[in-house]
């Protein structure tokens, strides 16, 4: 099997794609800096960034295949990290009780051919309606600062959901469905 690039240091991805590769990948840190203020749809966005970070790590390589991946969730605009409590405080009042969208950009790059596949992952995610209590009780118990829009699915997270339409492991950071019919694509084979 061709040698597997993550470029990206999140640990949500490294765990997922653990899942289905073991060890035989590796973590490549991506210089890629996203924007999330450009004026694009969402799936632009997401493919934009998951585009940027695969390309900045693939350049430097020649050989392997470099993921790259960006996820984000969308509910009348753009809800990043919220990086501290007052913000995932107002995130999470703000998409109680709401179906917010979660938006995955998946990009592989093969760095000695220079081939390349890129798509979006969408998934509907109907939160509950939840308390003002409930929300600093969720914060205090998951710390979901560096996560974004305020919410872990695969934390306690899960309880503030009522329903997801779509794939799970999207929603934790990346769709693995996607990835394996973009790897396919490559000629790797996960299984």
């Amino acid at each position: 099997m061709k040698k597997i690039i993550l470029a990206s240091t999140s640990p949500r991805r490294k765990d997922l794609l653990r899942q289905v590769l073991g060890k035989n990948f590796k973590i490549v840190s991506s210089s890629y800096e996203e924007d999330n203020t450009l004026k694009f749809s969402p799936k632009k966005l997401a493919l934009i960034h998951s585009h940027g970070k695969a390309e900045a790590v693939a350049r430097k390589l020649s050989e392997g295949v470099v993921i790259g991946s960006d996820t984000f969730v969308w509910y009348e605009g753009f809800l990043g990290k919220p990086h501290n409590i007052a913000n995932a405080t107002k995130m999470l009042r703000r998409i109680s009780g709401k179906v917010v969208k979660v938006y995955s950009g998946v990009t592989v790059i093969d760095a000695k051919s220079g081939k390349e596949f890129s798509e979006v992952e969408i998934t509907r995610v109907k939160m509950k309606k939840l308390s003002n209590k409930e929300i600093s009780n969720y914060i205090k118990a998951d710390n979901p600062l560096d996560v974004a829009g305020a919410f872990r699915i695969q934390g306690l997270g899960v309880l503030l959901i009522e329903k997801i339409n779509g794939c799970y492991t999207n929603v934790v950071g990346l769709p693995l469905p996607l990835l394996q019919k973009l790897l396919n694509k490559l000629g790797v084979k996960l299984f």
